[in-house]
């Protein structure tokens, strides 16, 4: 297999998790129950978790001791950074959480059903930085990524992305709109993974002695929107419990995934 074919299907599987989760709302009847959606949000807080240390900040810290300079600051300069990148466009894009509605980011007088799917799309942003980054580290044969290690990534996300999709799209069929409408609006809020995965590839590609650093920027965005996001509104009102239950067995599978494939 080329490595152009590997990267195109390496890109595509995250998306094709989220648009096969937003298609659960066309063959559910109701809403989400909170104690399901408290668990698949803990699932994916989890996975997001364990990618961001067995997949990006451990390789990031190899490879830079690899280079012969001090392993911490590349890791620590790259996660900080990445958490401030996902602050800054926290505060300036207009999204709305599932559990509030209280609209963050610059004030707009955009619709809440736009608001909500801008807050998916917000948080997808991370994830296709890192499968990107990920294979623009195999492309370098030297950086010390396989192929199964970003292919272990990509899968990864694509199932944490599955209950994603269907909790985008679930609560805007009870906002008014359309199976159809809600399916496209929750497959669409996954494009930027695939976009976001290739421009980090390109950009990548052509600064290989900053690959530790964009690897650590990714773990930072994705532990920020772990923090910021998923786990608050897996810990809201009843049933919490399942939303660490739902952690555990998150960050177990992509450990198991990351250290098996990769």
């Amino acid at each position: 297999m080329s490595d152009t074919l590997k990267i195109f299907i390496g890109v595509i599987i995250p998306f094709v998790g989220t648009a096969l989760g937003a298609g659960m709302v066309i063959f559910l009847k109701n809403e989400m129950k909170p104690l399901l959606q408290k668990t698949l949000l803990g699932f994916a807080s989890g996975v997001m978790i364990a990618a961001s240390v067995w997949s990006l900040l451990i390789p990031a810290i190899d490879m830079a001791e690899e280079q012969g300079s001090a392993a911490w600051i590349p890791a620590t300069v790259g996660f900080l950074l990445g958490m401030g990148f996902l602050l800054f466009l926290d505060s300036v894009i207009p999204h709305l959480h599932m559990d509030t509605d209280k609209p963050e980011g610059a004030k707009s007088k955009l619709g809440k059903n736009t608001m909500l799917v801008l807050a998916v799309t917000l948080h997808n942003i991370p994830e296709g930085m890192a499968v990107g980054v990920l294979f623009a580290g195999m492309l370098a044969e030297n950086a010390g990524i396989s192929a199964a290690g970003a292919f272990a990534l990509s899968i990864g996300i694509a199932i944490q992305n599955f209950p994603e999709g269907a909790i985008i799209s679930m609560p805007l069929v009870g906002n008014g709109i359309s199976k159809r409408r809600a399916f496209s609006y929750g497959a669409l809020s996954g494009i930027v993974e695939p976009v976001g995965a290739v421009l980090t590839i390109l950009l990548t590609s052509l600064i290989i002695p900053v690959l530790p650093y964009i690897l650590a920027f990714a773990a930072g965005a994705m532990i920020y929107v772990v923090v910021e996001e998923l786990i608050p509104e897996a810990q809201a009102g009843d049933h919490s419990n399942f939303g660490t239950i739902g952690v555990a067995f998150g960050f177990a599978l992509m450990m198991i995934l990351d250290v098996a494939l990769g």
